[in-house]
């Protein structure tokens, strides 16, 4: 009850921070790159203006993934970031399982001057729309 007499009694500053979180939670967000459809990443990628890293788990990758992209884990990408570095001046295009990851990968991208956007739904969505992959 004491929450709901605050909130009455101090509406702007309430309304104040609510926004401050509402901005932080969207600057941070897209610090990860643009969120883009998958027939946005098609054309990029058939302009020849994009590639596509696929950062979930060799053995998810192999069982199913975009025709190209290329499979750098999640959890080794700190390791091995410069094998992107032959791809600069194009757009890296990350792709998750459902977008957990894609964001923390595209930051770190975005701070070594790569252009990155972020496939939106991920593979699920990807699939989900029967489009095709590729299996290894």
């Amino acid at each position: 009850m004491d929450v709901l007499v605050f909130v009455t009694e101090q509406w702007l500053l309430v309304s104040i921070l609510l926004g401050l979180i509402f901005f932080y939670v969207f600057t941070e967000k897209q610090k990860g790159g643009k969120t883009i459809s998958s027939h946005e990443l098609t054309r990029l990628v058939n302009d020849g203006e994009a590639v596509i890293l696929d950062v979930r788990e060799t053995k998810e990758f192999n069982a199913g993934h975009i025709v190209d992209a290329l499979n750098i884990p999640f959890n080794t990408m700190e390791k091995r970031i410069v094998e992107l570095d032959k791809h600069e001046g194009k757009t890296i295009v990350v792709v998750d399982k459902m977008g957990q990851h894609a964001g923390a990968v595209g930051k770190q991208l975005a701070q070594r001057g790569f252009s990155v956007n972020r496939l939106s739904g991920g593979m699920m969505d990807w699939q989900g729309q029967n489009l095709p992959v590729v299996k290894k």
